[in-house]
């Protein structure tokens, strides 16, 4: 008796990506600069200062000292996985945030955004969005073909800002791991490649000067532009 034997498609044509690095991300609103202690850990620290619930679900921080933050930066940035950037707002020349790529596995063609930070004054922002939006493009013109997002499963805002990112949810695996003494199941969410001239669109439409009133407010919002892109919502939100 012979048994049925599925594979998956063939990949004939498709290169391991190169790993991120090089010079910055220049979008609109932000830019993205490899991360240095030296050039920019003073500025996060200041702006990180305003309010100590950024740390809630990392698994470090908060610092009490420029000194101890520069140091963790310092230490952070010295290999290249995680790869860290520092998130410059263009209209004011300040720091207000990190982000990185991590879990690199260029063989696979898959890569994570995380490590996500973004102080008070960079949060709930355009430069925000733009900042998730300029790494998702580099990784896929890059020729990722997986984008993956993954937080804590409490972490209620982070889940639906994977969703208003246009990734899909895809489960939550329990308890994944330990960190400041406690429990976290791990929530992932991702998007693949074939998604993203759809994903692409929905961000240019979503920037697009038109989508905003006089007083700067969204008409329509990401959220509701990536929905029909996304393969899974998250039953949690």
């Amino acid at each position: 008796m012979t048994m049925d034997k599925s594979f998956g498609a063939a990949l004939p044509d498709w290169k391991a990506p190169p790993r991120p690095g090089g010079g910055p991300l220049k979008g609109r609103l932000v830019s993205l600069e490899p991360l240095q202690a030296d050039t920019h850990a003073a500025d996060l620290h200041r702006a990180n200062s305003a309010d100590d619930a950024i740390w809630d679900y990392m698994a470090y921080g908060p610092f009490t000292s420029a000194a101890s933050f520069h140091r963790w930066v310092r230490d952070i940035t010295a290999g290249d996985d995680p790869y860290f950037w520092a998130v410059r707002d263009l209209s004011t020349g300040h720091c207000g945030g990190v982000a990185s790529y991590l879990r690199i596995t260029p063989e696979a063609g898959s890569i994570e955004v995380g490590h996500i930070n973004f102080a008070r004054e960079l949060q709930r922002t355009a430069g925000a969005t733009e900042a998730i939006y300029l790494m998702m493009e580099w990784a896929f013109e890059a020729g990722y073909r997986r984008f993956e997002w993954k937080c804590d499963a409490l972490n209620v805002a982070s889940r639906r800002a994977a969703q208003r990112f246009g990734f899909s949810y895809e489960g939550v695996f329990r308890q994944a791991t330990v960190y400041k003494g406690r429990n976290r199941d791990t929530a992932w969410f991702a998007c693949i490649d074939t998604e993203w001239p759809a994903l692409r669109e929905a961000y240019r439409a979503w920037f697009d000067p038109s989508n905003f009133d006089p007083q700067g407010r969204q008409i329509e919002s990401l959220a509701s532009l990536t929905r029909l892109v996304r393969v899974a919502d998250d039953p949690m939100l």
